[in-house]
């Protein structure tokens, strides 16, 4: 064994690292560190989970700035290093949480991530199928990556690594949501790499991996370099000593011992999605594992157990039938992708531990904090769990600290039945044995255990029983010496039983271009434009009534009086559009809108010089830019959320306004209203230019660079930063461009009301909300489209404008907008939620 680093060749490395050091918030996450990558090499990165090994790759890959220390690359020595820098130089980081955005298609996650220059040379659909038969993903470019499954996601990572042919290729824990297949691709493409002189370094937390596929190895503890050595040089006893500081006796606990009592489990004859007839049984102190090539029901079987799905038989524990209904809330269940559903990532450490079990921490009255404390602390220690504090979010823990954090939420809940998918995924050996171990001591205190995962050898040291599933069926049940990895692998891959999936079973049965017509339909649903068709339909069919009871409705007049309308308020909706697709919100169009008009009405007045003309709309268009860039800059560098930074500029501007003008005066320049309001039959010129505005907009965001990064930002803002967007520029430009189309709104908005009156335009911050939502853009950000932004306008008016042709109380202008907006915002979250539930089970 060799604790100092190797003597190297006299080839120049492809990566060093040198006195590297990092901090985060006082608390040091490397501490001199050093490392150097050869060419065509595999260097194995171990450790322990917050050892600092994802931090070291980070700064290697110009996602972290050090605080400390210099790297270099093939001799360069590299000082300002950001992600879509080392992209360009063939540096790829295939992250363990995948850098993907979910609300944004296949083909936008490589049109995001990628250089330009991939895509050179041929057609972009082409190339980008390319890398993903590369990386083994079947799927279409115009799925959502929301619903791939966790493996398809990570599939994607490594489609989007190859693509720049790398010449230093990191894989942080690749093969933990990977079957079988999946791994054995990986492994071949990596060799094949390394062959042709990559440098590949590969985190894991699994030994025989490192057996396999490294040449040396470096072991981080506790964010300092312990060792560097020659793989074939070093014993898997004195790694393990390095990795966790002492020696572990054994990983898996002792099993149970067999007796004669009745199980205390027992699910007979259980049916859901995904999974048929499956029947297993446990006693007291045993442990049931789920086996089977990833995907083939075993997480969807643990989800019917857990309540979240319906499901057929019966459900037995300590003697008691239980319900789905039950089992949703007694049941504990530790899904495999943590970071979507597993834990709640803006929320604290605490707050993610205790959310199950709050009942335990009432006093008389109200929640006991020194109780909760107490009891969350003692439960994060037993399992060892590195955090700055209890009240550090849990997303700046690393992957198998927030696993543990998963782990003391179920204990705490004190559930009838453990469901563990994947409990140990992204987890080291030395926190694994602790796992085992609790998990191990729950089945004892007569709590059933049930474990699904992909790794056959944990199965086989852990598990008592264990059943192996292959297309949703049981097709063998192990126990006592037959319990092996190679049985369980055996009766995997041999089975000839037939799936159960519903989906499946339909498209067998109907001819290829039914089906593809099928998912066609399928992604249109999923996809922005859906909400689109829902508006035009609803737009027609209160069109035809409004009509039937007044003939008026459609006549040269009323048709211009709505589209001008629409004008001031589409403008003002697509701006606040693109503060909402990067995930914030902008109270301050309303006030903004009056504000402009205001300052308009000081200079573009009747009988005006042209140069006055002129400076009032500049003076209006500069005074929205800085407007834009005030909100921005409060948001990003001061911090601020959306909702207060916005809010304070809203106070501000209306004040600015009052103080302006105290009442309603200086009358706007009648001929500029008059060229303003021209009209092409009964359109107005004003809302030709809105529709082309708004085609300019929808194509910028679908197929530029700046639409893609908007999106990103808003649907995952860590993964696109991991990916090279500027975070920081992208949202205060948007800022910027949403001010930009409010000033074209109060131009609209001045020629209409003629005056320069300071209680207008406060309702346009509600009223652009409103269409904004009706159009499908999400609140949370990353998904919409302008095009329904314009509807979800002419709806709004359409709306207000029946209230007089139907000689309904104002107050129905009130009403009618709460209905609209909230009939939007439910039906958005039920198909939201259905897609969850019909795509999260899926391994």
């Amino acid at each position: 064994m060799n604790n100092q680093a190797t003597a190297a060749p006299t080839t120049v490395a492809t990566l060093t690292m040198t006195g590297i050091s990092k901090s985060f918030g006082g608390v040091a996450a490397l501490t001199d560190v050093s490392l150097e990558v050869l060419p065509g090499e595999v260097h194995a990165l171990l450790g322990e989970n917050g050892a600092g090994k994802s931090t070291l790759m980070n700064v290697a890959t110009g996602t972290i700035r050090p605080d400390t220390g210099t790297l270099t690359f093939r001799g360069e020595a590299l000082d300002d290093l950001d992600p879509r820098a080392a992209a360009r130089r063939g540096i790829a980081f295939v992250h363990q949480h995948p850098a993907v955005m979910p609300d944004m298609t296949v083909l936008e996650n490589l049109l995001v991530a990628l250089p330009k220059s991939v895509f050179s040379g041929g057609r972009v659909d082409d190339i980008a199928r390319g890398l993903l038969e590369t990386a083994g993903l079947r799927v279409h470019l115009s799925d959502r990556v929301e619903n791939l499954s966790v493996a398809q996601k990570y599939l994607l990572e490594i489609a989007k690594a190859l693509a720049v042919k790398p010449a230093l290729l990191v894989l942080d824990e690749p093969t933990a949501p990977l079957g079988q297949e999946s791994v054995d691709m990986l492994f071949a493409l990596v060799r094949d790499f390394v062959a042709q002189g990559t440098s590949v370094v590969y985190i894991t937390h699994r030994l025989a991996e490192v057996r396999e596929l490294a040449d040396r190895v470096t072991v981080l503890r506790d964010g300092k370099l312990r060792a560097t050595a020659v793989v074939d040089e070093i014993s898997d006893k004195e790694l393990l000593s390095l990795i966790v500081g002492r020696q572990l006796d054994s990983t898996f606990p002792p099993k149970h011992e067999g007796s004669d009592e009745e199980p205390n489990f027992v699910i007979d004859a259980v049916t859901g999605p995904g999974f048929n007839d499956v029947s297993v049984s446990a006693r007291r102190g045993e442990i049931i594992g789920v086996a089977g090539v990833v995907g083939n029901g075993q997480s969807e079987l643990l989800r019917a157990l857990a309540g979240l799905v319906p499901l057929d038989g019966a459900v037995v524990i300590n003697g008691t039938a239980m319900s789905a209904r039950e089992l949703l809330s007694k049941a504990a269940y530790l899904p495999a992708d943590r970071i979507t559903e597993g834990l709640m990532m803006r929320l604290s450490v605490r707050e993610n531990a205790a959310v199950s079990a709050l009942r335990r921490f009432r006093g008389r009255a109200l929640m006991s904090r020194k109780r909760e404390l107490g009891m969350v602390g003692e439960t994060l220690g037993s399992l060892s769990v590195k955090a700055a504090s209890l009240d550090a979010t849990v997303s700046s823990l690393s992957g198998g600290n927030q696993q543990k954090v998963m782990v003391a939420r179920a204990l705490l809940s004190e559930p009838v039945l453990v469901l563990a998918d994947e409990p140990t995924q992204g987890v080291d050996v030395g926190a694994r044995a602790e796992i085992y171990q609790i998990l191990r001591d729950v089945s004892a205190s007569g709590i059933p255990v049930v474990i699904a995962s992909s790794d056959a050898k944990e199965l086989e040291g852990l598990c008592d029983t264990v059943i192996v599933m292959s297309r949703g069926h049981v097709v063998d049940t192990l126990r006592g010496d037959d319990l092996t990895e190679e049985r369980m692998i055996h009766a995997a891959v041999s089975s000839t039983t037939q799936t159960v999936s519903v989906d499946e079973i339909a498209e067998a049965e109907s001819d290829e271009r039914t089906a593809v017509r099928a998912a066609k339909l399928r992604r249109f649903l999923q996809g922005d434009y859906a909400p689109t068709v829902l508006l035009v339909a609803v737009m027609l069919g209160l069109g035809a009534f409004i009509f039937a009871q007044n003939d008026r409705y459609l006549g040269d007049f009323n048709i211009s009086s709505m589209l001008l309308l629409v004008s001031a308020l589409g403008f003002i909706a697509m701006g606040q559009t693109i503060a909402l697709l990067t995930g914030g919100i902008d109270l301050s169009v309303g006030p903004l809108v009056g504000f402009l008009v205001v300052v308009g009405s000081f200079f573009i007045l009747d009988e005006a010089p042209v140069t006055s003309i002129v400076l009032g709309f500049a003076a209006m268009l500069g005074a929205s830019l800085i407007v834009g860039l005030l909100n921005g800059s409060l948001i990003r560098y001061a911090k601020f959320t959306a909702i207060a930074a916005t809010l304070t500029v809203y106070i501000a501007l209306q004040g600015m306004s009052f103080i302006l003008r105290p009442t309603a005066e200086g009358f706007i320049n009648r001929e500029i209203s008059s060229i303003i309001t021209t009209k092409l039959g009964p359109v107005p010129v004003a809302f030709i230019v809105l529709v082309l505005v708004v085609i300019g907009l929808e194509y910028a965001l679908r197929k530029t660079p700046w639409g893609w990064r908007l999106r990103a930002a808003g649907s995952d803002e860590e993964s696109a930063r991991r990916v090279g967007v500027e975070i920081n520029r992208t949202v205060v430009l948007g800022y910027v461009a949403t001010s930009a189309l409010t000033f074209l709104g109060a131009i609209m908005l001045m020629t209409q009301i003629g005056v320069g009156d300071p209680a207008q335009g406060v309702a346009y911050t509600l009223s652009s909300i409103t269409a904004v939502v009706l159009g499908g853009t999400s609140l949370l950000g990353g998904r919409g489209t302008f095009v329904g932004t314009l509807l979800g306008s002419m709806l709004l008016i359409q709306v207000l404008n029946a209230t007089v042709f139907l000689r309904l109380d104002q107050m129905w202008q009130y009403i009618l907008q709460g209905v609209l907006i909230l009939a939007a915002a439910i039906l958005y979250a039920i198909a939201r939620s259905k897609r969850r539930r019909r795509t999260a089970p899926r391994a």
